[in-house]
């Protein structure tokens, strides 16, 4: 009889022994994160983005144990040059970056160059309410092999205000033509911002006669004739744009400030909720608004990765887990806090909670690969870059 105990016993944690294996490992997790620094390094350009990162420290200290110090920058390439040299150098732990927010061209750098913790990202615990229809397995074409976990979603977006732009252009040429139309109030960052290098691959995919040619890095031999249709739109509009294209904005957040003063119609970023964030919190005028083209706007999902040499990882995990809960997620969304769009599936949350409204947005358009990024920044300076 006790024989036969001890057998159903064994047929028991057999039958759950995989998820009482990933729990126990994820309790391991938790208790080596608890007492460690983590030091995030993380985009500081946008002062909501702050505001909820200070409170993500607060919740991940109370809950995890864990302190969380925000490395603010104003390129994410900055971290990456560190983590490049401290391989050089020969650091294999002990770095200096825990946890990194990271684009698909930086995380294209690291992960060819095998400085990523890989395998991890699919083990959290909240990867099960993540949206699997969104590329969260991708970066840029590139694979992620667990590598990166998802953050939020993002796509490159306009903004006007009602009270100047009733019908905003819907295509490149209602773009030409409403620069043509109202010289001097459109314009676009100077590369490489990453919003003007989105804006460069968003023209280039609706421009281009060789759309698959993106999918693949660029090849020197056909470089010129894949983007000839790019270069010839830009020479058409630059005449037009603000300072006739002799200079052009540091960043998307100063031409917020010069769409609210008036000496721009159109303003740009990668959050198709940056319009209701900003005007929630005063800094753009009430009657703004978001559009897109109508065939699509380019589209991505944006990660936070872990160096192969970070010091505290397991604490990395942690926080990397907790921007994945449900919790973190909806105050995220929320305009009146970030208004970052959720990589959460909705029927997968245990407790719904009532998607954020937003502008009715565009199709997403796929990133070209992440090699297309350098290619289009050089060739932009090249031509424009001295002007």
């Amino acid at each position: 009889m006790r024989l036969l105990s001890r057998r159903l016993l064994w047929i028991a944690l057999l039958a759950v022994s995989p998820w009482a294996l990933s729990a126990q490992s994820w309790q391991q997790t938790e208790q080596e994160a608890r007492g460690q620094t983590v030091w995030f390094n993380a985009w500081g350009g946008d002062q909501a983005v702050n505001r909820y990162l200070d409170w993500v420290s607060g919740e991940v200290r109370r809950d995890y144990g864990v302190t969380l110090k925000i490395v603010h920058l104003a390129d994410a390439a900055d971290a990456v040059k560190r983590i490049q040299t401290e391989a050089h150098a020969g650091r294999k732990h002990g770095g200096s970056v825990d946890l990194l927010w990271v684009n698909g061209e930086n995380f294209r750098t690291l992960k060819e160059a095998n400085l990523l913790q890989t395998g991890w990202a699919q083990s959290l615990p909240n990867w099960q309410y993540v949206d699997l229809q969104k590329p969260v397995l991708e970066d840029f074409s590139i694979p992620t092999d667990g590598a990166e976990s998802p953050w939020g979603s993002a796509q490159l977006t306009f903004i006007a205000r009602r009270s100047q732009t009733s019908q905003p252009p819907a295509s490149p040429q209602a773009l030409l033509d409403f620069a043509t139309a109202h010289p001097g109030t459109v314009t676009y960052p100077r590369p490489p911002d990453f919003t003007a290098t989105a804006f460069l691959e968003q023209l280039l995919l609706n421009l281009t006669t060789q759309p698959d040619a993106l999918k693949r890095p660029p090849n020197d031999a056909t470089f010129a004739a894949v983007t000839a249709p790019l270069w010839a739109y830009l020479d058409k509009l630059h005449p037009h744009l603000w300072r006739n294209g002799s200079d052009f904005p540091a960043s998307p957040a100063r031409m917020d400030a010069m769409l609210t003063n008036g000496t721009l119609r159109l303003s740009l970023t990668f959050n198709p909720m940056h319009a209701s964030q900003k005007v929630a919190s005063g800094e753009l005028p009430a009657d703004s608004f978001s559009f897109g083209f109508s065939e699509g706007m380019l589209g991505n999902v944006h990660f936070v990765t872990i160096p192969a040499n970070a010091r505290a990882v397991a604490g990395a995990q942690v926080v990397a887990n907790f921007l994945l809960s449900p919790a973190a997620q909806q105050r995220k969304a929320d305009p009146a806090v970030w208004g970052d769009p959720t990589v959460l599936d909705m029927n997968k949350l245990p407790t719904p909670w009532p998607a954020t409204q937003s502008e009715k947005m565009s199709p997403v358009l796929a990133e070209p690969h992440a090699a297309w990024v350098n290619a289009l920044e050089q060739e932009w300076l090249r031509r424009y870059g001295t002007h």
